[in-house]
């Protein structure tokens, strides 16, 4: 097993070796006060062990592989483990709670892991598992790609997906909050090209529920405007017995939306209990 295991906890230090990544927005690129200072989306209060298989491959650039994890550091007991390519399709998923695909490109992730790692990934939630996928991996779970994975009853509003990198605001829904806790008004968020998602037309799944809306949008490269405001900018679904949280945006390296991906990826492991105040 070619598997290299990070054990993210308070006895445990992180021993990452680090892909060579496609240049993205670097720390530099973040105001540290993009939302005033604040913690907008608060720790979970009482998290139990997880355990995180985060797709490492092409398709999937090393630094948005090592804000997951970095992000992740603040569960004391969680372990994650970075699964290549190769090993998608044969790895047996159940030894873990969550499995993770980050930023990057959906349909290169896809390409990488081929139709074994597809249905691996599929069955594994089907029959339980959770998934968490964060803007490349939120396309990588749509249904209306043919190379998708098909486990979220969710469509694209335009094949032109450029839409540009900057800062955008979002809210709270009502269902959000059992999730993000009780997060009141309008704050920002990192984005980079992220799916604007619309409900699918499968009957076999049933429809998302959207956790956070966008508020204001980015829509450059003559893609669609007006589309972006009000459509879900994370939502949650289930898949079979499996459940299905997904990310269009990243909050993994937002300063003050630190604890909104680990409680997304908890609420996906089914520790609802984790999430309460």
């Amino acid at each position: 097993m070619k598997l290299r295991l990070v054990a993210c906890s308070l006895f445990l230090s992180l021993a990452i070796h680090a892909q060579e990544a496609k240049p993205k927005s670097s720390s530099s690129d973040i105001p540290p006060d993009i939302n005033g200072g604040k913690t907008i989306v608060s720790p979970p209060a009482k998290p139990k062990p997880v355990k995180v298989g985060i797709f490492d491959g092409k398709g999937a650039p090393g630094d948005g592989i090592n804000n997951v994890i970095n992000v992740l550091k603040t569960l004391p007991e969680a372990q994650v483990t970075r699964i290549p390519a190769a090993e998608m399709g044969t790895i047996d998923l159940k030894q873990f709670d969550v499995v993770v695909f980050s930023g990057g490109s959906g349909s290169q992730q896809s390409k990488s892991i081929g139709e074994a790692g597809l249905k691996n990934v599929r069955e594994y939630v089907r029959g339980g598992g959770g998934y968490c996928g964060i803007c490349a991996g939120a396309y990588l779970a749509c249904s209306n790609f043919s190379w998708g994975l098909g486990i979220l009853n969710a469509g694209t509003v335009s094949n032109k997906w450029m839409r540009g990198r900057g800062f955008v605001d979002l809210e709270v829904t009502v269902d959000g909050r059992p999730l993000l806790g009780d997060v009141n008004g309008k704050f920002k968020v990192r984005y980079a090209n992220g799916p604007i998602i619309k409900p699918g037309t499968r009957a076999d799944i049933p429809a998302y529920r959207p956790l956070t809306l966008f508020r204001s949008e980015l829509a450059e490269n003559g893609t669609p405007k007006g589309v972006m405001v009000n459509s879900p900018a994370q939502a949650v679904s289930t898949f079979g017995r499996g459940r299905v949280f997904i990310s269009s945006p990243h909050p993994e390296n937002t300063p003050g939306l630190e604890h909104l991906i680990p409680r997304g990826i908890l609420w996906a492991a089914g520790q609802d209990e984790a999430l309460q105040p």
